[in-house]
């Protein structure tokens, strides 16, 4: 998927695949804007609950972003606002449908959104992530609502131990749960020609350092970087992977 704006170019992929498990609960989409060329949202949940419940509550995810991004206007509009409200109304809406699903589903978000003057807004709750790079290298990335990250920050395991602690699966933070959520956002830019974003869920990031998340998306057109790590991802799994899936937007300079 490629958008246009004067200077750059918006190249994006996306990325998913089931991994080791008998569902698939992540879903994620890139979505141009209809009308306001340079203007996107990248958006990515990962489901939990039940054998259909984590899917309906990731797909309610994409399906809030789909709808209010195609009203947006990002001339009249905050698009930090937009990124709280398709939290707002995900959360909700994965509540109201809890009532009938076979356990109480909940889903994380990772949401980005570029403007056409280059500018970066994002919104995350839960444990998918989204990393920023300037060439090879990570400038940014988002931290997880999560147990472990808690006692990272609170300097009693180091982030190594982190990736192999028993409770790493266990978040502090997502849409559906009884307590409403509080999603960081943050705003990044301008946006230089060869950095790239990208949003993943933790059977994806797991796998990988940041270096060679940069290094794959730097040398990589953002179709082939995103199937690249999938499969990387897949054989580092060796047989007992969770469901996993990317957005990768690359702003590239016309011509």
């Amino acid at each position: 998927m490629s958008r246009s704006n004067p200077g750059f170019r918006l190249n994006a992929a996306t990325g998913i695949h089931r991994g080791d498990r008998t569902y698939q609960q992540d879903q994620v989409q890139v979505i141009g804007h209809p009308r306001v060329p340079g203007c996107l949202l990248a958006v990515l949940a990962d489901g939990m609950g039940g054998k259909s419940g984590g899917r309906k509550a990731a797909d309610q995810v994409v399906l809030t972003a789909q709808q209010l991004f195609e009203r947006f206007s990002p001339d009249d509009e905050s698009p930090a606002d937009l990124l709280r409200q398709i939290a707002d109304e995900a959360h909700l809406m994965i509540k109201l449908t809890a009532i009938s699903a076979e356990e109480e589903p909940h889903s994380t978000l990772a949401a980005y959104l570029i403007t056409p003057d280059r500018q970066c807004h994002w919104l995350h709750t839960g444990d998918s992530r989204i990393y920023y790079f300037r060439g090879p290298n990570m400038l940014k990335r988002t931290l997880d609502h999560s147990y472990v990250q808690r006692l990272v920050d609170e300097g009693k395991i180091s982030e190594a131990e982190a990736s192999t602690h028993p409770q790493s699966n266990l978040l502090t933070g997502c849409l559906g749960t009884v307590q409403d959520p509080t999603p960081t956002p943050d705003q990044i830019g301008p946006l230089e020609p060869g950095d790239c974003l990208m949003a993943c869920s933790d059977g994806l990031w797991h796998y990988f350092n940041p270096r060679e998340l940069g290094t794959v998306l730097h040398s990589l057109p953002p179709r082939e970087a995103a199937e690249l790590l999938l499969n990387k991802a897949r054989q580092r799994a060796h047989g007992s992977g969770d469901n996993l899936s990317l957005a990768v937007v690359r702003i590239e300079p016309l011509g």
